[in-house]
């Protein structure tokens, strides 16, 4: 069994800072992609932020400059620091994490938390 369970978000007015974390806890043998994803009330969700297993990074082009994504490997943990947020940025976050449960067979399946409400007041 595993969780994600994502912690960080709240109420923050435009151009301040919110850092999110999301852990992942139970029968883990090994994290592919950590990524974050947002989704706007009415809107589809997004990819913001992803980080492979060894620190490469692509971000949406709507938060590149102003979010950084990074990861503990020793903690299956990662983080999304937010800084100069904007009213657009309003959304729930999620995190998501392709991991395999067992070495043999090295099978990676995709888990989800569930989410982490970020509102900006401009």
């Amino acid at each position: 069994q595993v969780q994600l369970v994502e912690s960080g978000g709240g109420l923050v007015q435009a151009g301040g800072s919110l850092r999110l974390s999301c852990s992942a806890s139970g029968t883990i043998a090994s994290i592919k992609t950590m990524a974050w994803y947002r989704q706007a009330p009415g809107k589809q969700r997004d990819v913001v932020a992803t980080i492979t297993s060894d620190g490469g990074t692509s971000y949406a082009d709507s938060v590149k400059g102003r979010f950084t994504i990074s990861r503990d490997n020793g903690k299956n943990t990662v983080y999304l620091q937010m800084n100069s947020l904007k009213a657009e940025d309003t959304a729930v976050y999620s995190c998501n994490a392709k991991l395999a449960t067992t070495w043999f067979p090295l099978v990676t399946t995709t888990y989800w938390g569930q989410g982490t409400q970020v509102t900006v007041s401009s």
